[in-house]
């Protein structure tokens, strides 16, 4: 079997006996053009003997003519203006017999004077076709077998759509141009190898064939309609492997000779396909279909191109990876080119160029929903008054996979050309750079290359730096993987204040990392490279501030008992409220108890949570939990909500914070704890975007901690804080009074649930202690509880007792020490009250029971009541009062659920 390269393709004329055919032939690296006899071609190149000798018909392969065009052009003129319309069907539109027959619908009912439809080959066809190639250059017979499929899907869906002497004349056509494509897939499967410029003859026969079945069912209708080989009349300038450049001059020129001939009020013009000014066929490349629109567009002066995809429009962020995404109305030029260049699925890059020099308007619709309004990208409108109109952004994209390379050196400072020499290095090894970043001092140079293309880059840049590098003048050239750029786009950034700042405050609070940033004069973009895995995190933090899309928060609750369950309940009625009204979804991705766990990624359903804890709940393990939380990539922001009394889980919150996940907590024992681990936690805090919340801790649902932090930064002076903090004890001493005794009111208290399960927990102290040891340390006092003097009120001897059943049952034995007190206080006007008391000019703190007269506020409380008195500097002469319920499943979850919300706010929900 020979072998031969095929170096060169062209559409030559080949005249045999009577008859004339057009093939691409190969001629050692010569173009053939000529008519020439089948001997002649025979005795040249066993290639051409090869092709020729397989063809079956002299009907034309293609319909790439040799065109002689004159100067002038006879037989009228091609109307041009705004009675065109121009429409793009891509492949997904006319992916079958019932979708080709809704596009001849859409294009029938366009009431437009006059119409120019540009399609795609069906969908999948364009791949299939390079799949041939692709099995024949590499000698897999399988080619034949892959032919006959394209073969059989034109040809059903042909019989599916059309009857008579239009069916019969598609199917000659077909029949011919398949017995001739084997004819070529032949002459690669011989030679091993395509050339360019036979690869793009090959796949552009999908377009011939959508084109031609379109026009016909058009016809059926009754109306003018006609069809066109784009290669007839485009003629693009290669410029690279991946781009030409379209010739609009020669162009105008075969339009208008084209239209001489086939005038018509409808024509379906072939997309992705076109002709070098030497007429040999070519492509406008992956997904050029749209270009050719848009060139069409601007040769036909048409009033509106409309491409038909199937999607509603251009939507403000990927919807795949931001569910809340929305559809715009409209787009200036440069919005939708910078969006498509940063990977948004919106135009093929290079559509909107053409177009924009007559200000024809595109409009983006679904072909699958009509009923939409679709996207229009017009150039940008302003009001009366001169102000750009729509919001300052418009959208967001992404592109994964990337790496950035980082050029550093104090010999770059001031030394001109090595800008020039790093990126000629790049340029050599083919390398796409995405985004340059440079800082003013020189210093360093970075930039973003594609993954695939980063080995090449580095090892070009070290063999070009090397004597740099080894003088110390570069210090290093770092590779930094693993990365994804985002990009922020609107004309309107460029005239209001804030964008930037409002961007980076939303990654930031979404605790996003930047390692690059980029942004050119006009404003028109932000560009800022994250890593890969906190892509679609900072893409949802920036939609959401932007867009008021819902603010999501990734929540897991520990600790599903009385106040966790309480919890989980209040949200799951709240949810929808939280949604619609303020534009949170607080998305419960896990729970988890002492034993069992229950995790899942969409949110767990809260209407049946225990249910699922039972049937479906595996074994709880902490740091499987919290990387479940903080792992959900699709959710920008992730709160842990502790509400154990455990320590062992309060010392988990450093790590939490510093992994960047919120905590909300009504859990005592971190901010009463070792003095050291509680200043370590809020210096973490302060220096980091991550929040730690803990109103609950003191006053349940009270507004106690953001009362006494609002008179702190407001600049008053804490003198002193004096409360009942404790409900239960607040309840005992309410009702301690007449002949009762004091072990009764524990056992009636504890009946009521006021208690814990062991009322020793309460008359201990130790809960009041720890409330005032936060207050003092939040106050800025440096107290240990150790060191806190506490009055426990469980008498000495029953401390000891073996179990809460003992101790209430022995506790009426030391009643009358406390009834002794209650007398005393009676006789001179006063009563008892167990209080807590931060001395912030003696620096100390008591727990107590002390001693008030009956107008005291502390002496009007009833039921479980919590009351705490500021005395400040501003409030010395007269308090100030905060009372309320301090106890109580349903006060202390409000409490909690209150933090959680004031978190979702600073995160950026709607205030």
């Amino acid at each position: 079997m020979p072998v031969v390269s095929l170096a060169k393709v062209v559409s030559s004329p080949v005249v045999a006996g009577d008859f004339s055919v057009r093939v691409p032939f190969i001629y050692g690296r010569r173009l053939v053009s000529n008519r020439v006899s089948f001997e002649k071609l025979r005795r040249r190149s066993c290639i051409g003997h090869c092709v020729i000798s397989e063809l079956q018909s002299p009907r034309v392969l293609g319909s790439v003519t040799d065109l002689a065009l004159d100067n002038s052009v006879e037989n009228g003129h091609l109307p041009k203006g705004d009675s065109w319309a121009v429409h793009k069907f891509g492949g997904t539109c006319v992916g079958n017999s019932e979708r080709i027959k809704d596009v001849a619908d859409v294009v029938v009912k366009d009431a437009s004077e006059r119409k120019l439809v540009v399609v795609s080959a069906m969908a999948k066809v364009t791949d299939m076709m390079y799949d041939l190639i692709h099995r024949a250059q590499s000698r897999d017979d399988s080619y034949l077998s892959a032919l006959a499929a394209v073969l059989e899907k034109h040809r059903a869906t042909a019989v599916d759509l059309l009857d008579g002497d239009e069916l019969a004349s598609f199917l000659a056509r077909l029949n011919d141009d398949i017995n001739n494509l084997k004819a070529m897939l032949r002459a690669i499967y011989i030679a091993g190898h395509a050339t360019e410029s036979f690869s793009d003859f090959v796949v552009g026969h999908g377009e011939l064939w959508s084109a031609q079945m379109l026009a016909a069912v058009v016809r059926k209708s009754g109306l003018d309609c006609t069809w066109m080989d784009a290669r007839d009349v485009l003629v693009v300038i290669p410029t690279s492997s991946n781009q030409v450049d379209p010739d609009f001059v020669e162009s105008e020129k075969r339009l208008e000779k084209w239209f001489s001939l086939n005038s018509a009020k409808i024509i379906i013009a072939t997309g992705f396909i076109a002709s070098t000014p030497q007429n040999i066929p070519t492509t406008l490349k992956r997904d050029g279909s749209d270009f050719s629109a848009a060139i069409m567009g601007a040769l036909f002066r048409s009033h509106q191109l409309t491409i038909w995809t199937d999607v509603d429009g251009v939507y403000s962020a990927d919807p795949r990876k931001v569910s809340e995404a929305v559809v715009l109305k409209t787009l200036s030029y440069q919005e939708a080119w910078e969006m498509s260049y940063f990977g948004a699925n919106v135009l093929h890059p290079r559509t909107i160029i053409p177009v924009m020099k007559y200000d024809i308007p595109i409009v983006i619709r679904n072909i699958f929903n009509l009923s939409a309004p679709g996207t229009m990208i017009c150039r940008q409108t302003e009001d009366e008054d001169g102000y750009k109109l729509d919001a300052p952004v418009k959208g967001f994209a992404t592109i994964d996979n990337l790496a950035l390379v980082n050029v550093e050196g104090t010999g770059m400072a001031g030394v001109p050309g090595t800008a020039s020499a790093i990126f000629a290095a790049v340029k050599e090894v083919g390398a796409n750079v995405i985004m340059i970043s440079q800082a003013s001092s020189e210093h360093s140079v970075c930039f973003a290359v594609p993954e695939k293309e980063v080995k090449a880059v580095s090892e070009a840049l070290n063999s070009r730096f090397r004597q740099a590098l080894t003088g110390g003048r570069l210090s290093q050239i770092e590779i930094i993987p693993n990365c994804s750029i985002l990009a922020a786009v609107g004309q309107k950034m460029a005239s209001t204040p804030g964008v930037s700042a409002t961007f980076f405050n939303a990654l930031a609070k979404a605790n996003i990392n930047i390692r690059a940033i980029a942004q050119g004069c006009s404003e028109f973009n932000i560009t800022v490279v994250v890593k890969r895995e906190d892509c679609i995190r900072a893409l949802r933090a920036v939609h959401s501030r932007f867009y008021l899309s819902r603010t999501t928060l990734a929540v897991g609750i520990i600790g599903p008992g009385l106040i966790g369950g309480t919890l989980l309940d209040q949200i799951r009625d709240q949810a929808a409220v939280l949604k619609e009204e303020f534009k949170i979804d607080l998305r419960v991705i896990g729970i988890t108890g002492s034993s069992k766990m229950l995790m899942s990624e969409s949110g767990i359903d809260l209407s049946r949570w225990r249910e699922l804890m039972k049937e479906e709940g595996e074994t709880a393990n902490m740091e499987k939990f919290t990387q479940y939380v903080k792992g959900n990539h699709f959710i920008p922001n992730s709160v842990m909500v502790d509400c154990t009394a455990d320590a062992g889980i309060a010392s988990c919150y450093y790590d939490w914070l510093l992994r960047g996940i919120h905590v909300v907590t009504p859990n005592k024992k971190a901010n009463s704890g070792p003095l050291d681990q509680y200043l370590k936690i809020r210096d973490l805090q302060r220096k980091s975007y991550t929040h730690y919340f803990y109103e609950a801790t003191v006053g349940a649902g009270l507004p106690i901690i953001s009362t006494l932090r609002g008179l702190l930064e407001t600049g008053d002076k804490i003198l002193r804080i004096e409360g009942i903090f404790s409900g239960t004890l607040s309840y005992l001493f309410n009702n301690f009074v007449g002949t009762r005794s004091f072990s009764d009111v524990v056992a009636e208290a504890k009946q009521a649930g006021f208690t814990e399960p062991d009322p020793r927990d309460d008359l201990s102290g130790t809960d009041v202690a720890r409330k005032v040891t936060i207050l003092a340390r939040e106050s800025g006092l440096r107290l240990d509880l150790d060191g806190l003097p506490v009055q426990n009120l469980v008498p000495k001897p029953l401390q000891a007792c073996a179990s809460a059943e003992e101790f209430m049952e022995k506790l009426p034995q030391f009643d009358e020490e406390l009834s002794k007190q209650r007398q005393e206080a009676e006789a001179a006007g006063e009563v008892l009250r167990y209080v807590g008391v931060v001395d912030a000019v003696e620096k100390k703190g008591t727990v107590e029971l002390k001693r008030y007269k009956k107008d005291h506020p502390f002496a009007q409380l009833s039921g479980a009541d919590n009351i705490i008195a500021f005395t400040t500097k501003r409030y010395k002469e007269q308090p100030l009062i905060v009372r309320g319920p301090g106890a109580g499943a349903q006060v202390t979850a409000g409490g909690i659920f209150s933090d959680i919300l004031r978190l979702a706010f600073y995160l950026g929900a709607p205030s």
